[in-house]
């Protein structure tokens, strides 16, 4: 595996991180408690030693599942990635309302994403509590909230990172403006975007800002859910419950342009011996500004597929023919 610093940071994590959204079921039509313990295990044994989760994802599930498996590894060997603002649980609306949506047993939710100081601490306590620990390493507001000045939700961040329960400050979905305005309060490591080969909206602005200001990127749906795979065709039928089925994305007139890319770059994983899904994501972790990889799994075998990508080495020429298949699709 290989191992980069987050931003000025002396925080090291894993090129290829687990994802561990899926795990916790929550928008994917479920999920096996046992197999999702032993994906991460799996993961960690071959090096991937970073796990990003969050409270939403199965409402508390997916950190549990993630505190279940990393009990009895020493702390110091695993680095812990959650989040936080995007509340399930309000006895009144605050925030941005964000979704409709059910949890695991079908029950109706309203999220809202809420990042007041009070909630942010409230919210760390209890992420504290579910993965077993008595620290984070690195805490993501999750989306922006326009009703919460940034200056307060970060307020909060630093007060957890004076009190040992945080060790470093990121964001997701920021824009450049927002990151310069959070960085005012407290000190930003990185921002988890969606990027894939399919979904490049970050290389306008968000990567450049980054990589002028040392910010790292944390690529999260880097096989754009799936769909990246090879394995998803037009009349592919999605298990009640998970939420790809009503994406742009997996629309049969996009899944066929987008396997008329992957006939392309296959032969370069062929010739590697390697996965179509391992020859991305070791592409995603070459990209400029891009220092990690989100890679979710839902059993073992699929953990270890996604670790064993860092092992493709990829020529110069290589990484050239690809990016141009892909800025012309």
């Amino acid at each position: 595996m290989e191992y980069r610093k987050l931003g000025n940071s002396e925080l090291k994590v894993s090129a290829i991180t687990f994802g561990a959204w899926a795990a916790g079921g929550w928008m994917w039509g479920s999920t096996d408690r046992k197999e999702a313990v032993e994906a991460i295990q799996a993961s960690y044994d071959l090096g991937v030693t970073s796990i990003d989760t969050a409270p939403i994802y199965g409402q508390g599930t997916s950190e549990e599942i993630v505190g279940e498996a990393i009990r009895g590894i020493s702390r110091d060997k695993v680095q812990l990635l959650t989040k936080f603002g995007m509340r399930w649980d309000l006895d009144s609306a605050k925030g941005d309302f964000a979704m409709h949506t059910k949890d695991n047993n079908g029950k109706a939710l309203d999220v809202y994403r809420y990042a007041g100081k009070e909630s942010v601490i409230y919210e760390c306590e209890q992420s504290l509590k579910r993965l077993g620990t008595d620290y984070i390493d690195l805490y993501q507001i999750h989306w922006p909230d326009s009703t919460t000045p940034i200056s307060e939700t970060f307020e909060a961040v630093s007060r957890l990172i004076e009190q040992g329960k945080v060790r470093y400050a990121g964001v997701c979905n920021y824009s450049g403006t927002q990151m310069a305005e959070a960085q005012q309060i407290v000190n930003l490591v990185s921002n988890q975007v969606p990027f894939s080969m399919v979904n490049r909206g970050i290389e306008v602005e968000t990567v450049p800002y980054c990589i002028e200001h040392n910010k790292s990127i944390l690529a999260y749906s880097p096989l754009q859910r799936g769909l990246l795979t090879g394995k998803i065709h037009p009349d592919y039928t999605f298990q009640e419950g998970d939420h790809r089925a009503s994406l742009p994305y997996f629309r049969p007139d996009f899944i066929k342009k987008t396997n008329l890319l992957l006939d392309k770059i296959k032969p370069i994983a062929d010739s590697k011996n390697a996965f179509l899904s391992q020859l991305i994501l070791r592409w995603t972790i070459e990209r400029a500004g891009i220092t990690i990889a989100l890679a979710g799994a839902r059993n073992a075998q699929q953990a270890i597929q996604n670790a064993k990508s860092i092992d493709i080495q990829l020529a110069a020429e290589e990484i050239e023919t690809i990016n141009q298949l892909v800025d012309s699709f």
